[in-house]
């Protein structure tokens, strides 16, 4: 990893208010260049035990959860998956499009929701609310 791209995400980490450590810094350059949510089984996969034990990746998942720099979201099957927040990426909960094939998950463009004076859960109105979209992917036909 370029020293800047260090900087930059020990930077990102010490404004957050979370100790800089080897492993965090792997987990949070990973899910910054993940194109898709990841799970916490995908990750340990991608970083082949560079960071230490998949608890430890487990933990930094839920920090940087926690710290507002990865969001997580379930695409039914009672598996997290995470995935960053960016400038590039929406900043709120976004829809999704699961393949009902093979599990693949991508992200949507925002949709927004015309709240007017109609009663709507409070959720709705804060943007906690997960919409998934599911189907076949093109690949799966």
């Amino acid at each position: 990893m370029a020293k800047a791209k260090v900087e930059e995400l020990r930077k990102t980490l010490r404004e957050r208010d979370l100790r800089v450590t080897p492993s965090r810094l792997a987990v949070l350059d990973l899910m910054q260049s993940a194109e898709q949510p990841m799970s916490h089984a995908e990750v340990v996969a991608k970083l082949e035990g560079a960071t230490g034990d998949p608890a430890t990746v487990y933990r930094n998942l839920v920090d940087l959860h926690a710290a507002k720099l990865l969001r997580r979201t379930d695409r039914g099957d009672r598996i997290w998956r995470f995935e960053s927040v960016r400038a590039d990426h929406e900043p709120t909960a976004h829809p999704h499009f699961v393949c009902t094939e093979c599990g693949t998950v991508e992200c949507l463009p925002m949709l927004d929701l015309v709240i007017a004076r109609a009663k709507v859960p409070r959720a709705l109105k804060q943007r906690e609310v997960e919409v998934q979209v599911r189907g076949r992917c093109d690949a799966c036909g």
